[in-house]
């Protein structure tokens, strides 16, 4: 089963079942993924970009929720952060910090990076490598404090 036709079949469910925070969640997911998919020539739409897809919408939320907080809206931002667990729940784990830290020490060995002018081939390899499930943010703070030690 594909990730949009898991979110079709998780959509009815919620249908039936009335939980309206987790059926409001689905609905903007289903839309964004359907948008997607028609964007690309019929057939080309992969799982990979439905991934990516579910992690922009991640991070959309996220970004409301602050811009939401810092506007003194606490009630709109805890709504952009309901829809979280739901995206969440159909992204694969995220990476333990243990894992990004090995990840990042491969990488800055492989790439022979010393300085933290190599931080975007580095980063590179990190987001290669780590497939979608290591946090930018975390990844691009580290690499730079090893960088620059």
């Amino acid at each position: 089963m594909t990730t949009i036709e898991h979110v079709r079949s998780e959509l009815q469910h919620a249908m039936k079942s009335g939980d309206r925070v987790r059926l409001d969640a689905l609905r903007l997911l289903y839309s964004s993924l359907q948008r997607a998919e028609k964007d690309r020539p019929a057939g080309e739409f992969t799982d990979q970009d439905a991934l990516a897809v579910l992690r922009r919408e991640r991070k959309q939320r996220l970004e409301a929720a602050e811009a939401y907080r810092a506007a003194g809206q606490e009630e709109r931002a805890a709504a952009e952060e309901a829809d979280i667990p739901v995206i969440d729940a159909y992204l694969p784990a995220a990476m333990s910090d243990a894992e990004l830290e090995a990840l990042v020490e491969a990488a800055i060995a492989e790439t022979g990076a010393t300085t933290v002018r190599d931080m975007g081939r580095v980063m590179g390899v990190v987001t290669q490598r780590g497939e979608g499930r290591a946090d930018g943010r975390a990844a691009s703070a580290l690499v730079r404090s090893r960088l620059s030690a």
